[in-house]
């Protein structure tokens, strides 16, 4: 994996095999972006370079510029910041997703150091966040041994990654780059998580995976299993129905960080569909491609718990995690079923499909049960997410609007883009039912928010709860952008953790 460190040095003295420096627009094409540190032959010789290739400073743009003279780097690779905010400088979110296009076009390297604008620890952070997260790649299984299946490969080494600090070495400068290296580790085993293929990834082995990377690190986490005998036995219904119909079998697990001195105790639930099929209501083969992704929610709760115990955060946090593959089988759920959720409501299955919202709302019924100061759920949960906002930005519902801006606020703040919906009361009458408490499902009409609806049930009068739904942002099946990869993203991990370190602010 990565690593990051910090360096003050002026960024031509840094010795590495490549030194990202940042462009912006121009009169008359790219220039490079204030702060550079670069001697005057070296830029003037960047800038011919850039006008002979008609760059333009656009945000993510890549060169690459061999024997800079009066740098002592091999390579000089210019990154286009684009416009700076008037009057602000370029945003952490820009300075972010540019780093991480950047580390992407040199990712093979041993060594390289990044000097685009920092002025702030803000920005450091997001620098080294971005350049961290550009760096990922999936290690693709290997075989165990000939015919007899696959095996997770060896993760590929990444660069030694050196900052060039330009808001110096204080102690908040050296925490921010601590905390972006844990993040972002703790994110890339997330993406790792997400890209296994679900022949690899079921119930039993993704608990598999969350004990070995808690038993590795230096976390003090407590982990407990609910398996599918503890499922029935305690009226988890929701989760109980949803995997029946598969050979692999259902499981919750909870992850718990407490430390003592602990200032309140977040609640964080997520969806882990290891694969979707959709059960009896069957999906399309192009539909089901990439449904090894379903449990996208779930890996960003475990890393998110990973990374608040790693970091010290003050804050009691507990990740559950709900497992389960849904397939067709003579023993799969039924359209028109009647189950007994965890916390004794009865719902009507409407569409086997629609599970997601299943196996949440016994999770969420279970983390009320702790009495958390607030509780947030994540999930790839419905297509009409993506209809709404497209693949790059989640929607935050909940039943405290207050507490859902300050989660849409955090989420943004940390890379995660977020918008904010509603969760109307007239759309409640599409979730009665005629034989349970409510169906599971309203129609195709606002189908995000009757989800939302439907979750609140499970919710804790009175305790402030957010929702989001990543299904456009969970998967990228495009080309990489900015610090995002294709497959999985990772996206939530900076979010959840950005909720628990609020917590401790309070």
């Amino acid at each position: 994996m990565p690593t990051l460190s910090l360096t003050t040095r002026v960024a031509n003295e840094v010795s590495a095999d490549a030194l990202v420096v940042g462009s912006v627009p121009g009169e008359q094409g790219a220039e490079l972006a204030a702060s550079h540190g670069l001697p005057q032959p070296a830029v003037v010789h960047i800038h011919a370079v850039l006008a002979a290739l008609d760059a333009t400073g656009a945000p993510a743009e890549v060169h690459r510029i061999v024997s800079v003279p009066g740098v002592r780097a091999t390579t000089v690779v210019v990154v286009g910041l684009g416009a700076p905010e008037p009057g602000q400088g370029h945003s952490p979110d820009a300075l972010r997703r540019s780093a991480g296009a950047a580390l992407r076009s040199v990712r093979e390297k041993s060594a390289v150091a990044v000097a685009l604008p920092t002025p702030d620890v803000g920005a450091v952070g997001a620098v080294a966040d971005g350049a961290y997260a550009g760096c990922y790649r999936y290690a693709k299984p290997v075989a165990a041994a000939r015919g007899r299946g696959l095996k997770a490969a060896t993760a590929p080494k990444g660069p030694k990654i050196t900052i060039v600090s330009g808001a110096g070495q204080t102690k908040a400068v050296k925490d921010a780059i601590t905390r972006a290296g844990v993040l972002a580790d703790a994110r890339d085993w997330a993406r790792d998580l997400v890209n296994m293929p679900p022949n690899l990834l079921y119930p039993q082995t993704f608990v598999d995976e969350v004990k070995a990377r808690v038993g590795a690190s230096s976390a003090k986490i407590a982990i407990s299993v609910l398996d599918e005998k503890a499922l029935a036995k305690g009226g988890f219904g929701g989760i109980t129905g949803v995997g029946q119909g598969s050979i692999h079998p259902p499981r919750i697990v909870t992850m718990t960080y407490a430390p003592l001195d602990s200032q309140a105790t977040v609640a964080l639930v997520g969806k882990g569909l290891t694969f979707d099929s959709g059960g009896v209501n069957l999906k399309t083969a192009a539909g089901m491609l990439a449904m090894k992704c379903d449990m996208a929610g779930a890996a960003a709760v475990a890393a998110a718990v990973l990374a608040a115990a790693e970091l010290g955060v003050p804050v009691t946090v507990k990740g559950y995690l709900c497992l389960a593959e849904n397939m067709p089988s003579g023993t799969a759920q039924r359209p028109s079923d009647v189950v007994v959720m965890r916390n004794g409501k009865t719902a009507e299955i409407i569409d086997t499909d629609a599970e997601g919202r299943m196996v949440l709302g016994d999770g969420l019924a279970l983390a009320c049960e702790g009495r958390p100061d607030v509780v947030v759920d994540i999930a790839t949960l419905t297509g009409s997410q993506q209809i709404a906002l497209g693949n790059h930005i989640c929607a935050v519902m909940g039943n405290d609007d207050a507490f859902r801006d300050q989660v849409v606020a955090t989420a943004n703040a940390g890379g995660d883009q977020a918008w904010p919906m509603p969760l109307p009361e007239a759309l409640l009458s599409k979730l009665e039912s005629d034989t349970a408490d409510l169906r599971h499902k309203g129609d195709a009409d606002g189908g995000m928010l009757t989800a939302g609806l439907f979750l609140r049930h499970f919710v804790t009068e009175g305790t402030p709860w957010a929702h989001l739904d990543i299904a456009g942002p969970g998967w990228n099946d495009k080309a990489p952008h900015g610090s995002t990869p294709k497959g999985g993203t990772g996206f939530g991990v900076a979010a959840l953790l950005g909720v628990c370190e609020s917590r401790a602010a309070k």
